[in-house]
């Protein structure tokens, strides 16, 4: 058997044709999941990028195994103390650890564990390639490497490949000479009025329309195609047209790999692959640009496609699952046994893969604390969202949209609906102390991030974002962001 699993950075998965998108951004992925189980209703219960592969690794939540932001003290994996052995529990239990023990030859594609001092991520790797430059690099520079390792060792049995593309991460690089493919067709879902737009233009906060790098509207030469800020609408379309074009050419290059093992013949039953996410990104949503940091549906709905040998595939699997499960289910498949006592949050859903169980769970609650503080609870049709700290945004406490009649979020229900906040409240609630009962540790890290100063991306940026609304349309922000966020600056 081999393996191959594809770890996308950023992709949204309702900007993928399986998962109804109506534009031709993954022909490659839509084959795959023609060939195997798609699920579609997949989250990152830990946003962004860091917390979220923290716990694709640990098969625990954030909450368990410390992991929640982008910086500070919940930026590092809890040490796990007096009974650590001569390894810790969780390297011995991660994800890719299960597969050396199941006697595969592992090798990872990645830059991710430079990125952010992750170096618990190259847990059970028998072989890592830092490609790039700290998630600055593109397919180009991973896809030969791949490429080069399969020809040497592709005809052996029992590896397990995982490849990480950043393409469809901020800021958006596709090659200079890389035509785009979306350019001169109109979105699928044109959402963005004038109207909209014009209340962008407004948007107090990180990431909006006059600063789509973040706190400024800086460009680098190294991401020409990047724009600094959007002025237009036509200018917002063309943005996300860009990030169309980041998926698109990750699709292409992993249609270059999977080429390839089709014409060693290597692209057979035996092969399993795996196709997923560590988060997506709001496109507008929020009044927010090219940027991952909310916990909500468009960050953090994410794909999960698996062809894996002996199961029946062409299928869509809709119950709700996340990143921790994956842990477990691979474990189950490979029959792996876990070492010590150590607990995975996640539920196995080899039964799905195999026999068709319904192994879902009935709600999501999922939380952000890198650019904001949220937790959110994701149940039938609704996202409920709790905001402790706004990141500078000027959000309201509590919001709730209806996803189906509302996929943007730009109809806050809460004042209507005070029945559906209250159940979503609940239920957040109800899973926080049922993290907390099982927890080694006596701190949510969500409050650790709020006591340390709130979120990484936006500690120190108050006084010159103030500065910079001033004599603008949206200096009526200044006393707002003063009131609501005294104390934290």
């Amino acid at each position: 058997m081999r393996v191959i699993m594809f770890d996308i950075d950023t992709l949204r998965a309702d900007h993928m044709g399986c998962y109804g998108y109506g534009r031709d951004t993954t022909p490659v992925m839509d084959s795959v999941a023609e060939q195997g189980v798609c699920f579609d209703r997949y989250y990152c219960p830990n946003a962004p990028c860091l917390p979220s592969r923290a716990s694709l690794i640990s098969g625990q939540y954030g909450i368990h195994n410390g992991i929640v932001g982008h910086g500070g003290t919940a930026a590092d994996m809890r040490l796990q103390g007096a009974s650590r052995s001569f390894t810790d529990d969780m390297s011995e239990n991660g994800l890719f650890m299960q597969f050396r023990r199941a006697g595969f030859h592992t090798v990872s594609f990645s830059s991710f564990a430079e990125r952010h001092s992750a170096w618990w991520f190259n847990a059970g790797f028998n072989e890592c390639f830092n490609v790039g430059n700290r998630g600055g690099e593109s397919a180009e520079m991973v896809t030969p490497h791949v490429l080069d390792w399969l020809e040497r060792n592709g005809e052996g049995d029992n590896w397990m490949l995982h490849v990480h593309y950043w393409d469809p991460h901020t800021p958006y690089r596709t090659p200079a000479d890389y035509e785009s493919r979306f350019q001169d067709t109109p979105l699928p879902d044109d959402w963005i009025t004038e109207e909209i737009f014009k209340e962008h233009l407004l948007h107090i906060g990180p990431h909006g329309a006059n600063e789509i790098n973040m706190w400024n509207d800086d460009t680098f030469k190294q991401w020409p195609k990047h724009p600094g800020r959007l002025e237009t609408k036509e200018a917002a379309k063309h943005l996300i047209d860009l990030y169309d074009d980041g998926v698109r050419y990750t699709d292409d290059n992993i249609g270059m790999i999977l080429d390839y093992l089709k014409e060693k013949g290597l692209y057979d039953e035996d092969l399993a692959v795996i196709i997923t996410a560590d988060h997506g990104e709001d496109l507008g949503e929020f009044g927010v640009y090219g940027e991952h940091g909310m916990a909500d549906e468009p960050v953090c709905r994410i794909p999960m496609i698996i062809k894996w040998p002996g199961v029946e595939g062409g299928r869509h699997v809709n119950g709700f699952h996340d990143n921790v499960d994956l842990l477990p289910t691979v474990q189950e498949l490979l029959g792996t046994e876990r070492f010590g006592s150590y607990h995975y949050d996640g539920v196995s859903y080899a039964g799905t893969l195999l026999e068709g169980t319904d192994c879902s769970r009935p709600y999501e609650i999922l939380t952000q604390c890198a650019h904001v503080c949220q937790r959110s609870a994701r149940f039938d049709h609704y996202v409920y969202i709790r905001t402790v700290h706004g990141g500078y945004h000027l959000l309201p406490d509590e919001m709730l949209f209806d996803l189906e009649a509302d996929p943007h979020e730009q109809h806050n229900l809460a004042q209507e609906r005070p029945d559906l906040c209250a159940k979503g409240a609940k239920l957040i609630l109800d899973w926080n102390d049922a993290m907390m009962k099982t927890s080694a540790y006596d701190a949510d890290p969500m409050w650790t991030v709020m006591r340390e100063g709130g979120p990484e991306h936006c500690r120190g940026h108050l006084q010159a974002y103030m500065e910079r609304l001033k004599g603008t349309p949206r200096e009526y922000g200044i006393e707002l962001l003063t009131e609501k966020y005294k104390g934290f600056e």
